[in-house]
């Protein structure tokens, strides 16, 4: 889905090439040149832009979807999927895993109106399109059991879900959020049924390789039955009522 959040770039000869094949006429005040330069500046802000980007930003914003739409509704009705969800959007956006105190809110990001409404589109949309699912694993920061309550009125916390007590991972620290995380990513759903997961970015981005984003993002994930798994798409929020097609 990301691939098509991302407006592609057209290059000044395609353009010029549409304009003389359609018969529109470019106004007055630009010319072939000036569309050519800004195709190219455009071009190499994006190619700036990949350069500052981490490899699991990159890997994300570069992800295809296997499936999209009716198909994959369709998939997701007969089961067998792990739907992982970064949680809804917070007021603010910052690392608070050193200082956050589970149970208490109040030294935690929380989410913002923004993502109490994305997190009721997401829960709208399961039960417009009646996507089962039967269990609902969260993480104990409030953002994410949170988000997990206003969509599917149901959780149960999991500390393995946490982040670990540190702004800078070490090596150890990621190998230790992914074997948390792998085991829940590889679990085969009842028939029937999927297992949705809120968690965070950083715990994805150590069992896939790919940083989660934005808020709300979630990835949708197929276990093979062998301790293995496949991504099959990535969903905004606000996409879910939109699967069905209407």
């Amino acid at each position: 889905m990301l691939q098509n959040k991302f407006l592609s770039l057209v290059s000044g000869t395609t353009l010029t090439a549409i304009v003389l094949l359609t018969g529109c006429r470019l106004s007055s005040r630009y010319t072939t040149k000036d569309v050519t330069a800004g195709a190219e500046k455009a071009n190499a802000q994006t190619i700036a832009s990949e350069e500052n980007m981490t490899k699991g930003e990159l890997a994300n914003a570069k992800f295809k979807d296997k499936l999209s739409g009716i198909n994959l509704l369709n998939a997701l009705k007969q089961g067998g999927y792990v739907i992982y969800f970064r949680h809804a959007q917070t007021e603010k956006d910052y690392a608070d895993q050193v200082t956050a105190v589970m149970g208490n809110c109040s030294t935690q990001r929380v989410l913002s109106e923004v993502g109490w409404k994305q997190a009721k589109d997401i829960g709208e949309g399961f039960r417009k399109n009646a996507i089962p699912f039967d269990q609902v694993i969260s993480s104990q920061y409030c953002r994410a059991w949170q988000t997990a309550d206003l969509a599917f009125g149901k959780y149960d916390k999991n500390s393995d879900l946490n982040f670990p007590k540190a702004e800078d991972y070490t090596p150890e620290q990621v190998a230790q959020m992914k074997e948390r995380l792998d085991p829940m990513l590889t679990a085969v759903p009842a028939q029937g049924t999927n297992i949705v997961i809120v968690g965070h970015d950083d715990l994805f981005e150590a069992s896939t390789g790919i940083y989660p984003d934005p808020q709300g993002i979630a990835y949708i994930i197929k276990p093979d039955g062998s301790g293995n798994f496949n991504l099959v798409a990535n969903i905004l929020p606000e996409e879910w009522l939109k699967l069905g097609g209407s």
